[in-house]
This record gives structure tokens, C-alpha cells and sequence, in this order.
């Protein structure tokens, strides 16, 4: 059997690995700890340390794993796509740049908000600001007035974190730093997935993302979407076009897209990895695991990624609350169920949030309409013991 390496894998890379059976067919390895998780981490000392371990293919589900594991097979000749084309798609202002040049009527006005005193983007306002470099909606945030572009902030933290790796692949500390600010889009908001082998772009599916009313954090991603046939083959051929612009291949990816009613799609942003989240779903419809396709594209084979019709609809549910409180106790985790939180913290000390609001935990459920799935979603977040204290708690020693 092959072996294959899952480098800083997430709790959520070991059940997708158990739900697609990779044990029976790869030697799976994980190496590290989730980085989300992890302070005083050295790329450096991790790569040198992975490099004496049996490897047929490197895999990598969060944007610094990923490019973690785009260095390391480089490094060793494995298959995968390339460190610079990880950069491509992870940098975004370089991506919009290169995502302009082949589909520029689906790319918003953007700029690099550069911290010159009473610098203004050069559309009017409303914009929409995002890190250079970010994750999970972290800092992204809509902007009415003039004034309020000086109080934009990034995720330090995040961005040392993330400047430390693309350092490695050639990218200076100073570029990963700032806000691209671009116009506002609107529209149906959808995630496209699939992967490149051999240059050839292969879509695997779409999924619609909702949000929950008059916020911008998501409620729920489900799949298949709900987008008429020729929207789905717009995205598609958008996607077709973008991937090999940004010398991307041998990888999965997923890409965002706002879909107005009318009009063309604008392409939100491109992320060089799996969309792990949307994993469980896939499988519900299609009976077959995302990470399976990921497993054979990483040692180099053609997944042969065959969609069949879908006969069911899958919901992945994220269970939020839009106050900060004391964490008391949460329920176990459980098949279908991930529990995002720990008890003996605040909410807005730990996890991975949005402006908005703080993720508790996840739930997956399938149905044979849209509605049963939902309501499934909805009954089994219901009935979960997550114990909050709303007011002021002290807080406990680590």
C-alpha cells in the first residue's frame, strides 16, 4: 500500500478518512498537530522532520497545511501542485490579479489598501475589505464610509503564523500583510469544487451556502445547489479558465462565487485545497468520499471522479450564537456531530469566528428533499446540551 502523509491534520481529517475506508488502501500517516490549535510552530524544523518519513503523496486541508504540503512534496518529487501556485491562489491580491487576466468581467474593481494617510479606493463606496491573507471570513467585513477604512484590522496572530511558511516558498513577510478592498458584489453565494489532473480541470460539484438573516455568517452549506443547469455550466467554465492562470495543478480546489438573479457571476476567491467541510455531504449523495478522490490525486493517479444524478440532498449546519459567553460544558462529539468549543473558556477565546458571531458546533445530516434534510439538521441542533453562562464568569486557570 502507499503511504500517504496528512500533515497538521484537523479532528475532522480523521473521520473523513475513517468514513472513506483510506485505511484499507493507503498506509495514512498523520504528522503534527492541527496548526489552528498550535503556538511556537516552526515550519522549517517540521518540513526537515518530514522529509526521513515513507511518503507516496502529502496532503494538506487547511490553507498553511496545504502549502506546508505543497513544500514537502516539492521537496521529495511528489506529486501536487506546486508551492507558487498555492501562493497564487492563497495571496489575494496577486490572485485577483492573475483571476483578471482571463475572466476580468467576473472580478470586481479591487485595490491594495495601502496605509497611506487618506488613501481611498479609486470606485465609491460600499466595499468590501478582506486580509491579503486570511481564513474563515476572519476580518472580512463590509464598508460604508471613508472614515471606517482606518479602523480594518487583520488576524496578526494569523498572519505572522502564515508569513513564517510562505516565507519558505519565496513570498516576503511584508507582502502577506494589509486589506484588499474591493466593490461590493451581491448575489447567491455558492462553492464550486473539484481538482486538476494533468492540466485538466474536473469539476466535482457545487454547494449553496446560506447565511443566516441580516448577518454575514453562514447557517448552512447545502449540496447539490439549487442553480439552474446553465448557471452551474457558467461556473464551470469561469473555473476552467482561472485554475491554469494561477499554474495550478495535481491538487483539489473550490471556488466561491456570488450568483446575482440576474447578470453574470462574480468570483469571490479560490482556495487551493479540499473543501473539507463539504466532504460528508458528498458522499451522503454521490457515495463517495471527496478524500478518496484527494488520497489518489496526492500520489499522483487519476481519481476518475464520476458524478452520478443526485437523488438526495446532504446539509451541513453550523449551530452559531451572536453573543461572547462562558463555556460551562458541551455535548460529546458523535457521529455526524462536530463540537467546536471546549468547556472553561469564553467563546471569543477560542475557535475560529466570523465578525459576527462564534461557531458551537456542526451537524450533517441527508434527505431525500431539501426540506427533510434541513429539518433533520435543525432537530438534532435543537436537542444540544451546549451550557453558556451569558454573564460575566472568571475565568479559570489553564
Amino acid at each position: 500500500m502507499r503511504d500517504v502523509l496528512i500533515l497538521c491534520p484537523q479532528a475532522r481529517d480523521r473521520n473523513a478518512v475513517r468514513a472513506a475506508g483510506l485505511h484499507e488502501r493507503y498506509d495514512v500517516h498523520f504528522v503534527g498537530a492541527d496548526l489552528d490549535t498550535f503556538a511556537g510552530f516552526d515550519p522549517a524544523a517540521f518540513l526537515d522532520e518530514c522529509m526521513a518519513l515513507p511518503a507516496d503523496g502529502v496532503i494538506g486541508t487547511k490553507d498553511r497545511s496545504a502549502l506546508l504540503a505543497a513544500l514537502l512534496a516539492a521537496r521529495r518529487g511528489l506529486p501536487g501542485p506546486s508551492p507558487a501556485a498555492l501562493l497564487a491562489c492563497q495571496h489575494k491580491l496577486q490572485s485577483r490579479s492573475l483571476q483578471r487576466s482571463v475572466v476580468a468581467g467576473a472580478i470586481p474593481a479591487f485595490t491594495h489598501l495601502n496605509g497611506a494617510p487618506g488613501f481611498l479606493p479609486p470606485f465609491p463606496p460600499p466595499w468590501f475589505a478582506k486580509p491579503v491573507v486570511g481564513r474563515l471570513s476572519q476580518g472580512v467585513r463590509r464598508i460604508d464610509r471613508a472614515a471606517d477604512l482606518v479602523s480594518l484590522s487583520d488576524s496578526a496572530p494569523y498572519t505572522s503564523a502564515y508569513a513564517d511558511i510562505a516565507e519558505l516558498a519565496g513570498m516576503p513577510r511584508r507582502a502577506v500583510s494589509g486589506f484588499v478592498v474591493e466593490e461590493l458584489a451581491s448575489g447567491m453565494e455558492v462553492t464550486l469544487e473539484g481538482y486538476v489532473y494533468a492540466g485538466d480541470v474536473r469539476v466535482i460539484g457545487i454547494t449553496d451556502s446560506v447565511k443566516y438573516p441580516g448577518t454575514n455568517s453562514f447557517e448552512r452549506f447545502e449540496y447539490p445547489s439549487s442553480l439552474p443547469e446553465e448557471r452551474r455550466r457558467e461556473l464551470a467554465g469561469l473555473t476552467e479558465k482561472v485554475l491554469p492562470a494561477l499554474g495550478f495543478d495535481g491538487g483539489f480546489f473550490n471556488v466561491e462565487f456570488l450568483v446575482p438573479d440576474e447578470g453574470p457571476a462574480t468570483l469571490v476567491e479560490v482556495n487551493g485545497r479540499i473543501a473539507s467541510q463539504f466532504a460528508p455531504l458528498i458522499q451522503a449523495v454521490h457515495g463517495r468520499s471527496t478524500y478518496d478522490a484527494l488520497a489518489a490525486l496526492a500520489c499522483g493517479e487519476d481519481p476518475k471522479w464520476s458524478v452520478s444524478s443526485a437523488q438526495r440532498v446532504a446539509i451541513s449546519y453550523v449551530l452559531r450564537t451572536f453573543d461572547d459567553a462562558f463555556v460551562e460544558a458541551v455535548p460529546d462529539p458523535e457521529e455526524g456531530l462536530e463540537v467546536l468549543v471546549r468547556p472553561g473558556l469564553r467563546l471569543s477565546q477560542q475557535g475560529l469566528n466570523d465578525m459576527e458571531s462564534y461557531r458551537l458546533a456542526i451537524v450533517y445530516a441527508a434527505g431525500e428533499t431539501r426540506q427533510e434534510a434541513l429539518e433533520r439538521c435543525l432537530e438534532r441542533a435543537a436537542s444540544l446540551d451546549f451550557r453558556l453562562q451569558r454573564a460575566p464568569a472568571p475565568l479559570r486557570s489553564a
